[in-house]
């Protein structure tokens, strides 16, 4: 025995995977650059973010985008300036001077835009694609979704 341990089956899934799913994250990034107006993927992540959470305050916003305070403040002045965000002040018996974060109709329709871009190039891909590896892939993507969203991954 020469004191080399065998690989792991598992490691070496996890580097194929992650050259898979580079493709992938390519595909979503090259439609968010040509996006109108064009944003970057930690604003288009804000918007999303605020979108399924209206009302978000900017201390969870900056905990969920993972930045600082001050970094997610001026993150939202900019997609304030362009339409996109607004802030609104909440009135709650704690703290009458909360903000809240929610998004514009141009914000709404920025990232309903966003979303048609990523699925026609998400269409056009799959249609390459036989349908059987298809099938496998949709399974793989869900499966390996409830393990994240579950917290285990």
């Amino acid at each position: 025995m020469d004191g080399a341990e065998p690989e792991d089956p598992l490691a070496s899934m996890a580097h194929d995977v992650a050259k898979a799913a580079a493709a992938l994250v390519d595909l979503w990034d090259r439609t968010a650059r040509a996006a109108s107006p064009r944003l970057s993927g930690l604003q288009l992540c804000a918007l999303m973010i605020v979108r399924v959470s209206p009302g978000i305050n900017l201390t969870r916003l900056a905990e969920e985008v993972g930045a600082g305070a001050s970094a997610t403040s001026r993150l939202c002045d900019r997609l304030e300036a362009a339409g996109l965000l607004r802030r609104r002040r909440r009135r709650r018996p704690n703290d009458r001077r909360e903000v809240g974060l929610v998004l514009t109709h141009q914000g709404h329709e920025s990232v309903d835009a966003m979303h048609e871009r990523r699925c026609r190039a998400m269409l056009e891909v799959l249609r390459s694609m036989p349908s059987d590896r298809r099938l496998h892939l949709l399974e793989g993507l869900r499966a390996f979704s409830e393990v994240t969203e579950a917290g285990e991954g």
